[in-house]
């Protein structure tokens, strides 16, 4: 539960804002990192030093279920000069490390990431006659922020959320998010770490597959050159009711061109997927990493999960070289980017002792293999074939529901283990799937139905708190004791709606596709 007062209102879990003349004795008190974070905001208004706040009433770290202890609200006039309309700036406080103390989040130096890294921002465009922000997009934010706090992933510039309804609950077509750089907020430097600011844009349906299909930066700059779509500094308007395609059609032969030119830039998701291996019996399970019942699926090592990782976050990169990284069990830290070792590696759950040290696991060669896939998942294989394989990239699919991994690769893909001669291979859990140029052009004709109208039915809305969220992380947890932080993205594509199960094979091959209903990944057995 969150409470709403001003952000100088005397109460337990709302400490005034420092100005910069608070008194010695009272910023000695007041939580360093905070303190940095207001000072950034108090650059950019310092005609608000008390803005509403939204507040946990229950901390986090108290047992309570946001993540978030503040999100503040401020009333921006805008540029009308520079087509950027009035709006309300919302602002949060928790993702990245407030207190120093190790409460919330580990301590790692104050040259890395304070917390994770970042917080988020958000801007709406001011109704005329609205006198107080709207108190909604606080609890859009706890939402992104508890995916981010349960799975360990944090968010960058160009990442796109798929929300499948209204942000707002209303009837808006603004039913998604794309996260950029913050166009005023500056990096802050706190006591413990570096904090950056990454703003929510609302964007409709047909923006967000755009975006999948090619990539989220570009479509934000699209976004900026439409005005009441967005403009310079991108405000969500959820009054808006056409899309850029339909506010200026040229747009659309930008995407289609940039799609042909450079394919997909996503690189993976967090999904409902699982693998079993079919060239060996049910009963064999001594090197097993397949699906079987009374079996559990050995875990990803650390080193795994960081090469998945890192095998993301790569493909995020406009210029990203096709490359999956070799195994190297030497190897601190998989990210390629400058940050602290990973959560994961200090912060384990009480589970993490059963999860088999990486250099001991071997690659296997398979046979045959059964990949499945729930629906939206598995409609995203043409966006993996098309987009990304054919441009000799890779795409990975990391479930959400157990500790596997799916990763496509072409042959243009140096460092994966899976060879031509060899194209099905596993380590631990993570399977690589090698697929030749010819075979993938035959595949995209024999999935051609999932997207086809002919397939589909009612379409009904599945959130991502339904997705992602709503994991068998408990809520209600020590923050030492969490599961290990999955890999990936949120982007799981709201989809056509067809009739499952729905079953494609290979059989010269020895492949198999199976696209299941949500309740057998709900299955402990799948």
């Amino acid at each position: 539960m969150a409470e709403l007062r001003p952000s100088g209102a005397p109460g337990p879990t709302a400490p005034p804002a420092p100005g910069p003349t608070a008194p010695p004795a009272f910023a000695s008190l007041f939580p360093p990192g905070l303190h940095a974070i207001y000072g950034e905001c108090r650059r950019l208004y310092p005609d608000q030093p008390n803005p509403l706040q939204v507040t946990a009433i229950v901390k986090y770290w108290l047992g309570g279920p946001d993540p978030l202890d503040y999100v503040s609200m401020y009333r921006n006039v805008g540029s009308p000069s520079a087509n950027i309309p009035e709006h309300w700036h919302y602002i949060s406080f928790g993702l990245s490390d407030l207190y120093g103390d190790n409460r919330v989040h580990e301590f790692t130096g104050t040259d890395g990431p304070s917390g994770f890294g970042f917080e988020l921002t958000f801007r709406l465009k001011r109704e005329t006659g609205e006198s107080a922000p709207p108190t909604w997009p606080a609890e859009l934010m706890q939402g992104l922020a508890r995916y981010v706090f349960q799975s360990e992933n944090t968010f960058c510039s160009g990442d796109h959320v798929s929300w499948h309804s209204p942000l707002d609950n209303s009837e808006s077509r603004i039913q998604h998010m794309l996260l950029t750089e913050d166009p005023q907020m500056q990096p802050v430097q706190t006591p413990f770490g570096v904090v950056t600011f990454l703003q929510i844009v609302g964007v409709c349906t047909e923006e967000l597959h755009s975006a999948q299909q090619w990539n989220g930066q570009g479509i934000l700059e699209l976004l900026r050159t439409v005005p009441i779509a967005g403009g310079p500094w991108l405000i969500t308007d959820m009054r808006r009711g056409e899309t850029i395609f339909e506010i200026d059609p040229h747009l659309q032969e930008r995407v289609d061109k940039g799609i042909e030119t450079d394919g997909s830039n996503l690189s993976g998701v967090s999904a409902k997927c699982a693998w079993d291996d079919l060239s060996r019996p049910p009963e064999d399970d001594e090197d097993s990493r397949s699906i079987c019942i009374g079996t559990q699926p050995r875990r990803l090592s650390g080193k795994d999960t960081e090469q998945i990782r890192e095998t993301l976050r790569r493909g995020l990169e406009i210029n990203s070289k096709p490359v999956l990284p070799p195994i190297n069990p030497q190897r601190q830290n998989g990210l390629a980017h400058d940050r602290a070792p990973s959560r994961k590696d200090s912060l384990e759950s009480d589970s993490s002792t059963a999860i088999i040290p990486h250099e001991l696991i071997r690659t296997r060669q398979l046979e045959s293999v059964h990949l499945k896939f729930n629906q939206e998942s598995g409609a995203l294989i043409p966006l993996c074939l098309r987009g990304r394989l054919l441009h000799g990239r890779h795409f990975t699919y990391k479930s959400i529901t157990g500790d596997m991994a799916i990763t496509f690769v072409s042959t243009g893909v140096e460092g994966a283990f899976a060879t031509e001669e060899h194209p099905y291979a596993a380590h631990g859990p993570w399977l690589q799937i090698l697929l030749t140029e010819e075979f993938v052009e035959k595949m995209l004709e024999d999935l051609e139905d999932l997207t086809s109208p002919e397939e589909r039915l009612s379409p009904h809305p599945a959130s991502l708190a339904t997705l992602v969220l709503a994991e068998t992380v408990p809520q209600q947890r020590e923050r030492r004791g969490r599961q290990p932080g999955r890999v990936g993205l949120v982007c799981l594509q709201p989809q056509p709606q067809f009739k499952l199960p729905k079953e494609y094979s290979w059989p010269e091959k020895k492949l198999k596709v199976s696209i299941l209903p949500d309740v057998v990944f709900d299955s402990p057995l799948h």
